[in-house]
Parts: structure tokens; C-alpha cells; sequence
């Protein structure tokens, strides 16, 4: 078996919900399963959306489930200069460009237009730096270890931000600089976050960094259809009680693994030893939405 460091990466801008579970599981087993590291990273580049508290809050749940990492915790806060680094060379190969452009002169496009490509049109005012898609390649390439192989035009997809014009660092670079430093092998992550990594995969090659396997996870939603998230103000996972088995018993079901009926109400070791045992990447099957189970 090859080395192997995945990675569970929440954004602390409040406590985990069911779909965080879903993807904190999935890629728990997929580490586990192949006798490899699980890495905790706290994603937290955008301080106005992380009140105090809620990366302690995230971790008091992940020990609740069972879902134990290796490693002390990273946190993107810390990370400023290596992304600084990454942005310097990316401008030095014209791969990185400063841009000066509102969100709002541009609505009426469905991608940004790339005005200021060749030079920022309004040098009075302060820029954000974003990744230039038309000097490399107009197509990107690869295989989800679920989906298939994957195809992406740049010119649907446009300039993503690399960071921001208030000086905050935008999630595409920092993802990628830290998931080269941390060393990790395989992403297992949401299908919200597929048509994301065209722009890493094409910043992995210009920076030089290795290139993970990816496996992108159906999106759980309720039974409105509507997709779980904090803010559709989905219920918060516990951290003690009773209801930790029967949650954990669902995200094993909501990730077509079968559960044996008898562990429902098992404790989160027994039932994590037993998916370890039967855990298959293959039996999530192909579908890309996933309502929570009903029990």
C-alpha cells in the first residue's frame, strides 16, 4: 500500500452539521482503510466569518463520533507567508495578475471578463490578485476516484480570486499551498466543491506541487431537497448523548455502506470498526444528491 495522508478541512464558522459528518467520515475510513494519516486543518482565512469558539466547538464533535485525527491541528491563520510565497511566483510567471474590477461592473457576465489581464483599469483603487486561465491550457483533465474522468474548460470557469482586495486570502491558493505542505495524497471532499478543482488542479501544476487523487462525495440534502449547511441553519452535530450512535448509524447509510441494522444504536468505536471492515468507495455509487436517511 502506497503512503497515504488525507485530510478533513472545515471552515469554523460554526459547528459541524450531517453533511459535515458525511465527508468527515468518508474520508476517515478512506485514510483508515488504507493505513494512512488523517489530518485536521482549520480552514480559517476569513476571520469575519469565524465567531471564537467554533474550531474547539468542531473538535469536541469530531472526538464525539469516534473521528480521531493524527497530527497537531493546522490552522490557515498561520499560513500567510507560504501563500504570499505562492502568490509572488505566480506573478512572476504571469499566471497571477493584479485586479482592480467590482463584482458589480461585471454582474452582467457570467464569468469574469478578464479586463484586467493586460493591466488594471482603475489604478487608484486597491486590487486583488486572480489566477489567469488563458496562457496554459484551455482544457484540464482528470480522474475522481467516484466519478470518473473529468474534462473542465477554463473559459466557463474565468479568473478565480487568489486574494482578496481587503487583503484577505481567497480559499483556491490557500487549499493548495496547504495541501502540498501537509503532504496529502487523496481529498475526499463534497461534490459542491467539484467545479473548484480545475483552478487547483491548474495552480498545482503551475506551482509545481503534487497533485492529489480526489473523490468527490454526493451532497446530502433534507427532504425538501434543500443542501445541508450552516447557513440553511442545519441542526448542529451533538457532542454527548445517545443520538451520536444513531447519527453516525445514518452517515454510514447515506454513504451506501449497509450498516449491519444491529450496530444502530452501538457505540461510535464498535460501529467504526465495523465500516472500517466492509468500507468500499465503490458501493457510494454513482448518484450525486443523498437525503438523509430516515433512520
Amino acid at each position: 500500500m502506497s503512503r497515504y495522508i488525507g485530510r478533513f478541512a472545515p471552515t469554523p464558522s460554526g459547528p459541524l452539521h450531517f453533511g459535515s459528518l458525511v465527508t468527515a467520515l468518508a474520508s476517515w475510513l478512506d485514510a483508515r482503510a488504507a493505513h494512512g494519516q488523517w489530518l485536521l486543518r482549520v480552514e480559517d482565512i476569513d476571520p469575519p466569518r469565524c465567531p471564537p469558539g467554533a474550531d474547539s466547538e468542531i473538535k469536541r464533535q469530531l472526538e464525539a463520533f469516534g473521528l480521531h485525527w493524527d497530527s497537531d491541528v493546522a490552522y490557515q491563520h498561520d499560513r500567510a507567508p507560504a501563500y504570499e510565497q505562492a502568490l509572488d511566483r505566480l506573478i512572476a510567471i504571469d499566471i497571477a495578475y493584479p485586479c482592480t474590477c467590482s463584482r458589480k461592473e461585471w454582474q452582467t457576465h457570467a464569468i469574469y471578463p478578464g479586463w484586467c489581464r493586460n493591466g488594471v483599469c482603475a489604478p487608484e483603487r486597491s486590487c486583488a490578485y486572480r489566477l489567469r486561465t488563458d496562457t496554459v491550457f484551455n482544457e484540464i483533465t482528470w480522474q475522481d476516484r467516484r466519478l470518473g474522468r473529468q474534462s473542465w474548460r477554463f473559459d466557463a470557469l474565468g479568473d478565480v480570486v487568489l486574494k482578496r482586495r481587503d487583503g484577505l486570502w481567497a480559499y483556491q491558493l490557500a487549499v493548495v499551498v496547504d495541501d502540498a505542505a501537509q503532504g496529502i495524497t487523496d481529498v475526499v471532499r463534497g461534490i459542491d466543491l467539484l467545479d473548484n478543482t480545475p483552478w487547483q488542479r491548474l495552480l498545482q501544476h503551475a506551482l509545481g506541487l503534487p497533485e492529489p487523487r480526489y473523490l468527490h462525495l454526493p451532497l446530502i440534502v433534507a427532504r425538501n431537497g434543500q443542501k445541508l449547511s450552516k447557513q440553511n441553519l442545519a441542526p448542529p452535530l451533538p457532542h454527548h448523548g445517545k443520538s451520536i450512535n444513531t447519527l453516525l448509524h445514518k452517515a454510514l447509510i447515506a454513504l451506501n455502506q449497509k450498516p449491519p441494522s444491529e450496530l444502530r444504536h452501538a457505540p461510535p468505536r464498535l460501529q467504526l470498526e465495523s465500516a472500517l471492515t466492509h468500507w468500499s468507495t465503490a458501493a457510494i455509487g454513482q448518484s450525486n444528491k443523498r437525503v438523509i436517511p430516515a433512520s
